[in-house]
């Protein structure tokens, strides 16, 4: 008669084996605590099972993140047998109209230039708000995205307005406030 520690032959290894595999496995079962057992895991998220599989997943991050979820729009704007630039076509809109308002002011048409650009950062934030999908346009969650595009492209434009020589838009507080910090 032959008990799990002995072997015989070629047989016998594999039930050694086997018994210690299954002894490794209740030792790492009683380490981390079995719902069962009435004993809870400090991070029940990510702690795996003896499979090594995650017990329960959530979108909610642990302090220290291995991955991150993709923006909500953050999926291709066209579909994916399209080519690469039909898919970002949103970016690219954007981008392209950047390109050319840089290339105005370059070419001193400052005012004309920096409108543009900020024209473009309110368009992207108005695709943001009204597309379902943007592709690389959405970086954060939505509603930062558009403000985040909001706020910068009305600053710049306003910023455009406001430049000297013969200013579009006077702001007399402002004006004021730099008189009043000068002297």
């Amino acid at each position: 008669m032959r008990t799990e520690g002995e072997t015989e032959g070629e047989g016998g290894a594999e039930v050694e084996v086997q018994a210690g595999a299954e002894a490794e496995a209740e030792a790492v079962s009683e380490a981390e605590g079995d719902p069962a057992d009435g004993v809870t895991v400090r991070d029940a998220i990510s702690a795996p099972d003896a499979q090594g599989k995650p017990r329960r997943t959530t979108r909610r991050f642990p302090l220290f993140t291995r991955d991150t979820a993709r923006p909500e729009g953050g999926g291709r704007a066209a579909p994916g047998d399209a080519p690469a630039p039909a898919r970002q076509w949103p970016i690219l809109t954007v981008l392209s109209a950047v390109a050319l308002g840089l290339l105005l002011t370059a070419f001193d048409a400052f005012r004309v230039g920096t409108i543009l650009i900020g024209a473009a950062l309110l368009a992207g934030a108005l695709m943001r708000w009204m597309l379902p999908s943007v592709g690389m346009l959405a970086v954060r969650s939505r509603f930062t995205d558009m403000l985040t595009y909001s706020v910068l492209g009305l600053a710049i434009v306003v910023l455009a307005l406001m430049a000297q020589p013969n200013p579009l838009l006077e702001i007399p507080f402002l004006d004021d406030t730099l008189h009043f910090t000068v002297r």
